[in-house]
């Protein structure tokens, strides 16, 4: 999990002294007014100083309950929405996808980092980096999360090329029968919401694949009969080779 800043400091101390490290945390605490912590701060100096490699990922290689950094374009945006905690204090998430040349996954921002939706700063297209995010598994798989102790850079310079010429994953598309819709299932998502989840089978040739279906997913597959002949573009690989269809996927009667 997330490093205090005395472990941070090991990784630097041959860069700056003790008291160097401490007089630079107090003056940037100072400037931003408290919104970070002292341990959310010495992370930044310690990126800055080019010494947070190690925990730079693929998204192909990141795995729920671990903290990573990552770099990505934005591939997609919903809506934000409005909650309420259960204390009674009011909150705000927007969900995200964001891609690099190995993956894709969800991307949650909270609260004040919504506001970088609503005012544009960060639309389909716009490259960041999520310092020390939390991965954990989402509704629609792994989701990467800009918590409190992450940090959040706009088109930051050390942007990685791709290794290969393509920036994102390859679409996937799997065309076959409608053999099976299971039951839907309801479920309370954490910001109070009901989401809706529901599995079926599709057969390809010789071979039948299971697909998990989210949200609205879940209303467009009720139009289609067992037997008919379909295809869903864009589905998600996930852990176990789970095929997940969600908002960015497309189904459609061939």
């Amino acid at each position: 999990m997330h490093k205090n800043k005395d472990q941070l400091y090991e990784i630097i101390k041959d860069l700056k002294t003790k008291d160097h490290f401490e007089e630079e945390i107090k003056k940037r605490f100072d400037e931003c007014d408290g919104l970070f912590d002292e341990d959310t701060l010495a992370l930044l100096i310690v990126d800055e100083l080019g010494r947070n490699k190690q925990t730079i990922s693929k998204i192909a290689g990141i795995k729920s309950d671990t903290d990573c950094t990552v770099f990505g374009t934005i591939t997609d945006i919903r809506e934000s929405r409005n909650f309420t905690r259960k204390n009674g204090s009011s909150g705000a998430v927007v969900n995200l996808e964001i891609s690099d040349e190995t993956d894709s996954c969800g991307l949650a921002l909270w609260n004040d980092d919504v506001k970088l939706v609503k005012n544009k700063t960060i639309q389909k297209g716009t490259r960041i980096k999520v310092i020390n995010g939390y991965v954990k598994d989402g509704f629609n798989g792994l989701e990467l999360n800009v918590g409190r102790w992450s940090l959040l850079e706009i088109e930051p310079e050390d942007m990685p090329v791709p290794n290969s010429k393509k920036s994102f994953p390859d679409e996937r598309e799997i065309q076959g029968t409608l053999v099976e819709i299971k039951p839907t299932n309801a479920f309370f998502k954490d910001n109070g919401e009901i989401g809706f989840v529901t599995k079926i089978k599709i057969k390809d040739k010789d071979t039948v694949k299971t697909l998990t279906l989210w949200d609205e997913k879940v209303k467009e597959i009720q139009i289609f009969h067992v037997g008919d002949t379909i295809k869903i573009d864009n589905f998600d690989i996930r852990n176990n080779n789970e095929l997940h269809v969600n908002g960015r996927s497309t189904i459609q009667l061939c």
